[in-house]
């Protein structure tokens, strides 16, 4: 449940939650995507977790 915000909001989405960490089909694989949820209404959408690191992107916590 961690906090990001959107660097360049879309459609009043602006925060957004790490609502699921989506599992490998192998156990012995590693994390790649996670599902992101808007607090504005909920919308979901997945992405890469690397691509949270890209602060053009996105940010930490709701700034």
């Amino acid at each position: 449940m961690s906090k990001w915000t959107a660097a360049h909001p879309s459609q009043k989405r602006k925060h957004f939650l790490v609502s699921k960490v989506i599992l490998p089909d192998l156990p012995e694989q590693a994390i790649e995507f996670v599902e992101l949820e808007a607090v504005f209404d909920h919308h979901t959408q997945t992405v890469h977790w690397r691509e949270l690191m890209n602060q053009e992107v996105w940010l930490q916590g709701w700034v």
